[in-house]
């Protein structure tokens, strides 16, 4: 077994855990279709009035982007789907099932699939995580347009669990960044269609747990390297991309403050600017299992972590259980059309959604403002570290 690192999260009496490691790295970005497919619930999308056109004259549309936090099946997640399928097959959808209404009604929704997908039933949640392909089909049914792949988990299975989560989201019409079965997928984000928008979508990881990326395949799995970042953000700028979104793998697990790496890339990002429009758009961050905070920087959000959307029991780095792990956020960005041709894609409105897995049921359990009882606690504590940062003072309000 690959030598892991000493920081770790263990899962229940079933012995499932999480573990991180630390690494650096890069890959790549270029050119964009002529005309990205439209996502899957494309007829879910309800357009407002126009409120801006483009230079050719066409009506610009704004849309609504969420995002959401590490799908990490732990083995009693994966029983529990076996069990959502009657023990013939697994059924992910329902414990996605509260997360649907606020995923389907987005017109552009990306979550986090941390791990790799196993084969022929051979599936396991920690040390190395190999889960059902079926994961993929209960993502679609959610509404899940595009997913992350880059985690410190992408490489468990090699190559071949590389090439059968992409294989799979493919087959179940969801598009993916962060990882590539050849050299050419690498070369590009995933292309997404929101409203009128063009997105690209990139996504990258801090390591993968030691694991080295296999020989002569660099490309298997992004590596967070800030000036490639950069370099890709602008080639998919160059390529036609309205707005590019960025999702980081990155973190101190377990800590509700991000860390100074976080901080500093976070800076350093959004600084970034070509022509004097930024290159980055929106930063969404996955791996700490916590909720973290969200913060607007020099003028673009960023959520350094939303927390583990499914997850099992969840075990610290103490060892002691820790009920943290099993809460996060959901993220909604309201973008609205430049004012003049070329400008920047503005959010208008940002909100939080917080949310609570019940490793006993198997469901993610949606927390609102109407919520009472222990979860009421849950969900002021969410609150409180997601705007702990300020964000408050910059719009950020607390949806349903």
């Amino acid at each position: 077994m690959t030598q892991r690192t000493r920081h770790m999260c263990r899962e229940t009496a079933v012995g499932a855990a999480v573990l991180i490691g630390a690494a650096a790295g890069c890959t790549a970005g270029d050119r964009a279709p002529a005309d990205p497919a439209p996502p899957r619930h494309r007829a879910l999308q309800q357009h407002p009035a126009p409120s801006a056109a483009d230079g050719a004259g066409r009506a610009e549309h704004g849309f609504t982007l969420v995002a959401s936090g590490d799908v990490l099946p732990h083995t009693s997640v994966i029983r529990q789907a076996n069990a959502d399928a009657g023990g013939d097959g697994y059924d992910f959808r329902p414990m996605l099932a509260a997360a649907k209404p606020v995923v389907a009604k987005a017109d552009l929704a990306i979550c986090h699939m941390e791990t790799a997908y196993g084969a022929d039933g051979h599936y396991s949640g920690y040390p190395m995580f190999k889960s059902p392909p079926e994961v993929a089909e209960g993502l679609a049914a959610t509404g899940y347009d595009a997913c992350s792949t880059a985690s410190n988990h992408t490489l468990d299975d090699g190559i071949d669990g590389i090439r059968r989560t992409l294989d799979a989201l493919d087959a179940a019409g969801v598009r993916h960044a962060g990882s590539a079965r050849t050299a050419a997928e690498a070369k590009g984000p995933a292309w997404l269609r929101a409203g009128t928008a063009k997105v690209a979508h990139l996504a990258y990881t801090y390591g993968t747990n030691g694991i080295p990326r296999p020989p002569g395949k660099p490309w298997a799995v992004n590596l967070i390297d800030r000036g490639k970042i950069v370099t890709d953000a602008r080639a998919a700028r160059r390529a036609g991309a309205d707005v590019v979104v960025v999702s980081l793998h990155w973190g101190t697990e377990w800590q509700d403050e991000p860390d100074r790496r976080q901080l500093s890339l976070g800076r350093q990002l959004t600084a970034s600017k070509t022509g004097g429009r930024p290159d980055i758009d929106l930063i969404i961050g996955t791996h700490a299992h916590i909720p973290q905070a969200y913060e607007k920087v020099n003028g673009t959000w960023i959520v350094y972590g939303m927390g583990d959307q499914v997850a099992g029991h969840m075990y610290n780095h103490s060892g002691a259980r820790d009920p943290r792990g099993n809460q996060s956020s959901i993220a909604r960005f309201t973008f609205a059309p430049p004012a003049r041709p070329g400008g920047r894609w503005v959010v208008e409105k940002a909100e939080f959604i917080p949310q609570w897995f019940d490793p006993d049921t198997g469901q993610v359990v949606r927390l609102g403002a109407a919520t009472d009882g222990g979860l009421a606690d849950v969900r002021d504590r969410i609150r409180r570290i997601v705007l702990s940062r300020g964000a408050a003072e910059d719009g950020l309000v607390m949806g349903e």
